[in-house]
C-alpha cells in the first residue's frame, strides 16, 4: 500500500520527516502551491492515496492510516476537530436545514463534508475524478470546503475520523475565519448565480457582513465564468467500497418488513402480492392496520395466509405510533420500511442487502418514483451518501434503531417523521447510503395516510404548478428545525419559504400571475409562518417523546 504524504509547512524550509508508507512532499498552505504540487506529481503517480498533513501536528500512526485505507470509504479527515464546524456560514442562506449542514459531534466518526487539509486522507481516484482545489480562492480553508462539498454532492463517501488526531479534544479551535469574498466564491461555485445574489441580499439585510465587504466581493466575482460539476464519482452499478463484501450480512439474513396502512386495502393487496414473489423472502411482514373499526376488512388478510404475516390493529391512527408498534414486534436482524401504496420489484429485499453488503453502510435507501411527479432529480440518479431517510424504501440494521430509538410522537399527525429519525441516525455516526438502482413506484394514494390528518395537501411541486398553492413550513417542519438547527438557520429557512411562494414553473404570464398572487397573499403568508412557529415552540416544551426499541432479535 503506497500512501504519499504532503506536509503543509510555512515558507521556512524544514527537514522532511520519515514516512514508512511512501514519499514525502512539502508545500506551503497556499491554494496555488498545493495545486502546483498536485499538477506535477499526480499524473502517472502509482500511490493508492494521499495524506495531507499540517507540519505543526504530530504525524499520525501509519498503522491507523493503513487500516483506514483498507476499509470502506473514499476520503477521511479531521475537519470538525480543526475548526471547520459550521463553515462557511453563508451556506445558511440557501441550505439552512439540510441534514448534512448539521454537524455531528467532532468526537464521533461520522459523515461530514467540512474538510480540513491539515489532516486529510484521500484515495488517488478521488483526486483524479473530482479534481482538487479551485485556484481563485484566497484561503486554503474555503477552497477545502468547496472541494468537500463538491465531492460529497457527487458521490464521494466522506467521513470525519477523529482517530486521525487522537490527542486533540473536541473544543473548536479559534482563528478559522473565512473572508466574505471566499464565502461568496463558495456560493457561486456550489449554488450558482441566482443563489449568490440571494446570499448577498440576505447577508446585507441580516448584518452577516458589512455592505462594503459585500460590494467588494461582488465586484471581485464579476468576471466569474462559472464551471460544470464533474460527473458522478461512481458509474451506475459500480461498487461503493474497494475492500470485499461485508461478511456480517449472510445470504439467509432475516428481514422484517413494516407496513402501516390506513384505508388503502386495494393498494395493500398489490404490495403483499409483490412481497410474496421476493427473491429474498422476508422473515416476517408486520402490517399495522389503522383503518377505523367499522371500515376494517378482517377477511382481507385470509388471502395471504401463506405469508409470514403479523397483523396489528390500532384504533387510534398515527404515523409514528403505528410504525413504533410494528417495530416493537420485529425480530429480524434488518428492518425494511415500506408504504402501503408502494409497488416493489421482486428483487427489492435482495438489492438492499447487496447494497449494504457492498457499501459497508448501516442504512440502505432507495428511490421512489412518484406517480405524476416527473423525472427523478439528478442527484438521485447516482450512488452517494444519503441525506434523506425515505420510509417507503429503506432497509436498516435493527441495531441502529436500538441506538437511535424510534419515531418521535411529535410527528404523529404531521410530516417529517422520517427526516427526524434520519437526522438522529446520521448524528449517531451511522453511514447512510442511497442507491438509485433500488426503486419502488410510490402511488401517492389520493386518500388515507397523512391525508387523513390534512398533512401534505400542498407540496413543493404543486406550489410550482398551481398559482394559488403556497408551500409553507408546517408546524412539524419548524419543530424539526428547532430541534437540530440554530435560530438563525430556522429563520433563514422561513425566508426561503416566503421567497418560494413567488416561484412558478411555466411561461412568463404564469410566473407574473404567481408573483402577483404571492404579493397579495404576503401578509397571510407571514402570519401563517408566525403562528406555526409559535406552535412549534410549544411542541418543544412537550416533545420529543421517543420510545426505545425494546424487542430482542430471535
Amino acid at each position: 500500500m503506497l500512501i504519499n504524504l504532503v506536509l503543509l509547512v510555512d515558507k521556512n524550509p524544514v527537514a522532511l520527516p520519515e514516512w514508512p508508507l511512501g514519499p514525502v512532499f512539502s508545500s506551503t498552505p497556499d491554494v496555488l502551491d498545493l495545486n502546483d504540487l498536485l499538477a506535477q506529481q499526480l499524473p502517472g503517480n502509482k500511490a493508492d492515496a494521499w495524506l495531507f498533513w499540517d507540519a505543526a501536528l504530530d504525524l499520525p500512526n501509519p498503522s491507523v492510516i493503513e487500516a483506514t485505507l483498507a476499509g470502506s470509504g473514499d476520503l477521511w479527515h479531521a475537519g470538525l476537530l480543526l475548526g471547520m464546524r459550521g463553515l462557511p456560514g453563508i451556506i445558511d442562506f440557501v441550505n439552512p436545514t439540510w441534514m448534512l449542514n448539521c454537524d455531528p459531534s467532532p468526537l464521533l466518526e461520522a459523515t461530514s463534508w467540512r474538510v480540513s487539509l491539515r489532516a486529510c486522507l484521500v484515495r488517488t481516484r478521488v483526486l483524479q475524478k473530482m479534481g482538487f482545489l479551485r485556484m481563485d480562492f484566497l484561503t486554503l480553508e474555503a477552497a477545502a470546503l468547496e472541494w468537500g462539498h463538491r465531492c460529497i454532492r457527487r458521490g464521494v463517501v466522506m467521513r470525519h475520523l477523529p482517530a486521525l488526531l487522537p490527542g486533540i479534544a473536541g473544543e473548536q479551535p479559534s482563528g478559522v475565519e473565512l473572508p466574505f469574498e471566499d464565502q461568496l466564491r463558495f456560493m457561486r461555485y456550489r449554488f450558482g448565480y441566482k443563489w449568490t445574489n440571494w446570499s448577498c441580499l440576505r447577508a446585507a439585510l441580516s448584518g452577516f457582513a458589512p455592505w462594503g465587504d459585500i460590494i467588494r466581493a461582488s465586484l471581485a466575482l464579476r468576471r466569474f465564468t462559472g464551471y460544470q460539476d464533474p460527473s458522478p464519482f461512481r458509474s451506475p452499478g459500480e461498487r461503493t467500497a474497494l475492500p470485499g463484501d461485508n461478511p456480517a450480512i449472510k445470504d439467509n439474513a432475516r428481514v422484517s418488513v413494516v407496513i402501516p396502512t390506513l384505508e388503502r386495502y386495494a393498494y395493500l393487496k398489490m404490495l403483499l402480492a409483490q412481497l410474496r414473489t421476493q427473491t429474498q423472502p422476508p422473515a416476517e411482514i408486520i402490517v399495522v392496520d389503522q383503518t377505523p373499526a367499522r371500515q376494517r376488512l378482517p377477511k382481507f388478510y385470509d388471502e395471504f395466509k401463506d405469508l409470514p404475516l403479523k397483523l396489528i390493529n390500532l384504533d387510534q391512527p398515527g404515523q409514528c405510533s403505528s410504525r413504533n408498534a410494528g417495530l416493537q414486534t420485529t425480530c429480524g436482524e434488518f428492518i425494511l420500511f415500506l408504504d402501503d401504496d408502494d409497488e416493489i420489484p421482486p428483487e427489492l429485499i435482495a438489492a438492499h442487502l447487496a447494497h449494504l453488503r457492498q457499501s459497508h453502510a448501516a442504512v440502505s435507501s432507495g428511490v421512489a418514483n412518484e406517480v405524476g411527479a416527473g423525472p427523478i432529480p439528478e442527484d438521485f440518479t447516482f450512488q452517494r451518501v444519503s441525506d434523506v431517510f425515505p420510509t417507503n424504501n429503506t432497509l436498516i440494521y435493527r441495531s441502529v434503531l436500538e441506538r437511535s430509538s424510534l419515531f418521535d410522537l411529535a410527528y404523529e399527525r404531521g410530516q417529517r417523521a422520517d427526516g427526524d429519525l434520519g437526522m438522529r441516525i446520521y448524528l449517531s455516526g451511522a453511514l447512510m447510503m442511497l442507491s438509485p438502482e433500488i426503486q419502488v413506484l410510490h402511488h401517492h394514494a389520493p386518500s388515507g395516510g397523512l391525508r387523513i390528518h390534512k398533512a401534505r395537501m400542498v407540496t413543493r411541486a404543486s406550489s410550482r404548478m398551481r398559482i394559488t398553492h403556497r408551500h409553507l413550513p408546517s408546524v412539524s417542519d419548524l419543530y424539526l428545525g428547532l430541534r437540530y438547527f440554530s435560530p438563525r438557520q430556522v429563520g433563514e429557512a422561513q425566508w426561503l419559504a416566503v421567497f418560494g411562494t413567488f416561484v412558478s414553473n411555466g411561461n412568463k404570464f404564469r410566473k407574473l400571475s404567481k408573483g402577483v398572487y404571492a404579493a397579495m397573499a404576503l401578509p397571510h403568508t407571514l402570519w401563517t409562518i408566525f403562528t406555526r412557529q409559535r406552535e412549534a415552540k410549544r411542541f418543544m416544551k412537550h416533545f420529543p417523546v421517543i420510545p426505545a426499541l425494546n424487542c430482542e432479535t430471535k
